[in-house]
């Protein structure tokens, strides 16, 4: 030990909180933000993970401390488990005294702030959902009470700024798009199949049902569709996915991959990015396509397609539900392989601006700043 009588340096404390990290959008952004502030060496970083599902599926660095409850969230009793989530949080909250809370999800941000009502905690919270989407009318009057209240709200793109304000009062705003992970081919480049893929769990709103109808109808046949994700919300859509492909004959054609944890090798073999959902609030899957040089056909849901793709340039923005111009688009990316190289190589370009660095420390400027944080 230093008897020469040196300052003690003091860590600032940050706390993350999160309902799962288990495969997915959001929870992906959350393992990024962690990875990126563990290597400040000034934090003292914590985690809270306290929904029903506390799987980890992103590796998270071994300097995190990590909380979750004791007990396990029976959704039979949801009222009673509700309200013990709520004083677990509570609890985990005020005894890691951190300078800073960071919560992520649309549902989750309102009990993350019930839960620290009076504790003059600053507590940010960043809303990952489609912006003009209701929650229903009890989450939606929840969150034009709480989210007032809140140190800061971080919004995914100016479109869902401009519906936020138009709801809701907020004091302090941002819009801070998503860390996209550079992927790319190293040394050794991986051939590209012909092969059209979708990343995304099999729920509805992604309407991989619709994209496999418009590729049965003008595929080649030495083409396939793979379609990465798994099914989720309890909605069973593997099997009605498996029974459509059957049922228009191109079975043989199309792929279902399932949760993949090496997902950037399936990017780097694939030749085109197709996207039919409907809801987002900034999907990252298409910034990663980008990253790995694929052109991009989407729809133009409400936020966030429109704010990567620039049609005709990386990509295409197809109206919403219009399939006889995605199947047109579609066509013509699988006719043309100048065009795609041509498109992939704008959209990794173009996609720099969101790389983890910037997006990482937009985060960590936003909630650190301590005039942001007197402000609760």
């Amino acid at each position: 030990m230093d008897g020469g009588g040196s300052d003690k340096v003091t860590k600032r404390i940050l706390c993350l909180v999160i309902h799962s990290l288990q495969a997915g959008g959001m929870e992906r952004v959350m393992s990024e933000l962690a990875r990126h502030f563990a290597l400040k060496e000034e934090l003292d970083l914590h985690l809270i993970i306290y929904g029903m599902n506390r799987e980890i599926f992103y590796e998270i660095p071994g300097n995190i401390t990590i909380h979750k409850p004791i007990f396990r969230f029976n959704n039979r009793f949801r009222l009673y488990f509700t309200i013990r989530t709520l004083f677990f949080l509570r609890s985990a909250i005020t005894g890691i005294r951190p300078e800073s809370v960071l919560s992520f999800g649309e549902y989750w941000n309102s009990l993350v702030l019930l839960s620290t009502r009076g504790l003059k905690v600053p507590v940010f919270v960043s809303d990952r959902s489609q912006p003009d989407k209701s929650l229903g009318t009890f989450q939606d009057k929840l969150r034009q009470w709480l989210y007032p209240c809140a140190s800061g709200v971080i919004l995914q793109t100016e479109k869902a700024k401009e519906i936020y304000l138009r709801k809701n009062r907020s004091r302090n705003i941002a819009v801070i798009g998503n860390p996209i992970r550079e992927i790319s081919e190293g040394t050794a480049p991986v051939e590209r199949e012909k092969a059209v893929l979708m990343v995304g769990r099999l729920i509805r709103s992604k309407h991989q049902d619709q994209l496999i109808e418009m590729f049965s109808r003008v595929a080649p046949p030495d083409w396939k569709l793979v379609l990465v994700g798994y099914d989720h919300l309890g909605q069973n859509n593997l099997e009605r996915l498996r029974k459509l492909a059957r049922e228009l004959q191109v079975e043989e054609s199309v792929v279902f991959a399932g949760k993949q944890d090496q997902i950037e090798k399936i990017y780097l073999r694939s030749a085109i990015f197709a996207f039919t959902s409907s809801s987002e609030g900034f999907p990252n899957v298409i910034g990663e396509a980008m990253s790995a040089g694929l052109p991009v056909i989407a729809y133009d849901c409400t936020a966030g397609p429109s704010e990567m793709i620039v049609d005709g340039f990386n990509g295409y923005l197809v109206p919403l539900f219009d399939t006889d111009d995605f199947e047109s688009k579609l066509a013509r990316l699988m006719a043309e392989e100048e065009l795609r190289n041509s498109m992939g190589s704008n959209g990794r370009e173009s996609i720099k601006r969101f790389s983890r660095e910037q997006v990482c420390d937009s985060f960590y400027r936003f909630i650190m700043t301590r005039q942001n944080n007197l402000t609760t």
